[in-house]
């Protein structure tokens, strides 16, 4: 028996889900392709965004690369300009603040690691107002070399006004110059960082 002639024995039922289930093969025939293809563009796709991820990424790593290059160029750079002895430092830069320093007592030095080592020296200031006071600090700061205020105490003086009292560390940091015997290698990695603000007291 033909497959005609079985369709044709075909109740009309069976005859209209025969035509359905025809269409239906017919239309999974035509969209296979379109399909597939549209499968294909959209993982190349995925796959280009995820390309172009990861170069932004090289691209912001790299950026940040550099500027850690140009913070470590600066503190280089200022560290190649070694302070000079804080009492007299100190002096000339409240002369041109219009302030007096008529106490200084240098203290003991803090050695920090076997490369840089910390001096410091305590000041008192009596009866400074407090735009004085803080173009002086903001001159210790802007001087360009490695130093810092790293204590500070002030204290009003009674009922005078803009009238201070003041007791002030000022922190001076040296990188030492170690000279290695010929032919010997450095214990110590060559990158070595300088104390840190977290790591100075």
């Amino acid at each position: 028996m033909s497959l005609r002639e079985r369709y044709a024995r075909l109740e009309e039922r069976e005859k209209r889900l025969f035509g359905i289930l025809i269409a239906m093969l017919a239309a999974a025939v035509l969209l296979a392709p379109p399909l597939a293809l549209f499968a294909v563009v959209h993982s190349a796709r995925s796959e280009n965004d995820a390309i172009r991820e990861a170069l932004q990424a090289i691209n912001d790593e790299q950026a940040a690369i550099s500027k850690a290059k140009a913070d470590k160029s600066a503190v280089v750079e200022r560290y190649s300009r070694p302070a000079p002895p804080l009492a007299a430092f100190l002096s000339k830069i409240a002369s041109e603040s219009g302030v007096e320093i008529p106490e200084s007592q240098d203290r003991q030095a803090i050695p920090h690691g076997k490369k840089f080592e910390e001096r410091l020296t305590k000041i008192t200031l009596r009866k400074v107002g407090m735009l004085k006071l803080v173009k002086f600090m903001e001159k210790i700061e802007q001087s360009g070399h490695p130093v810092r205020v790293s204590q500070i105490n002030i204290r009003k003086r009674g009922s005078e006004p803009d009238s201070y009292d003041v007791d002030m560390v000022v922190s001076a940091f040296d990188r030492k110059e170690t000279k290695e015997p010929k032919g010997a290698k450095s214990a110590e990695p060559a990158s070595e960082e300088p104390p840190s603000d977290e790591e100075e007291p």
